[in-house]
């Protein structure tokens, strides 16, 4: 395992393969990850993401960034056998991830996000390049929290539950 991260540099390599064509959104952040986390794990996972991009394989629904961090997030925590108790830390920083998203956007639904908007254009790119940025950011700070990995920050303190609950409805 990584004894150091640099949430920026992930963020950007992230952000550089959507930007670049390489990857769709959650393409990007599972192989972004993949590689800082696991890099064990060849690149067949990053199959696994295929289709999730423009909201369930162009539906428009679930934006496909919050997909792919919590995709990223099974990977690492996710259980392996049968009625692992894993699902359940796991189903909570899955969780912790919408409620990021949500937070920010307001919406997951990529239709509402896009609406008015020509898929590829300057204003889609710009908006779904912060999209897979924010993503793979708070899906790295919450590993690197959850492993206690040094990132340039220093240790990610854990949150606690109080805390997030004040975070989201504070007045």
């Amino acid at each position: 395992m990584v004894d150091k991260i640099n949430i920026s540099e992930i963020r950007k390599t992230a952000e550089n393969y959507y930007k670049n064509g390489d990857f769709y959104c959650s393409e990007s952040i599972i192989k972004t990850l993949k590689d800082v986390f696991k890099p064990e794990i060849g690149d067949e996972v990053v199959a696994l993401a295929s289709g999730f991009p423009v909201g369930m394989g162009n539906a428009g629904c679930t934006c496909g960034a919050v997909v792919g961090a919590q995709m990223s997030l099974g990977l690492i925590f996710g259980r392996q056998k049968a009625k692992g108790k894993e699902v359940e830390k796991t189903m909570e920083l899955s969780k912790e991830i919408h409620d990021i998203f949500k937070n920010d956007n307001k919406t997951l639904c990529c239709r509402i996000l896009t609406k008015d908007m020509k898929l590829g254009s300057k204003v889609h790119m710009t908006q779904c390049v912060k999209f897979t940025g924010d993503m793979t950011e708070a899906a790295a700070k919450i590993i690197a929290r959850e492993l206690s990995i040094e990132t340039e920050e220093g240790i990610i303190e854990p949150i606690k539950k109080k805390q997030l609950f004040s975070k989201f409805f504070r007045k």
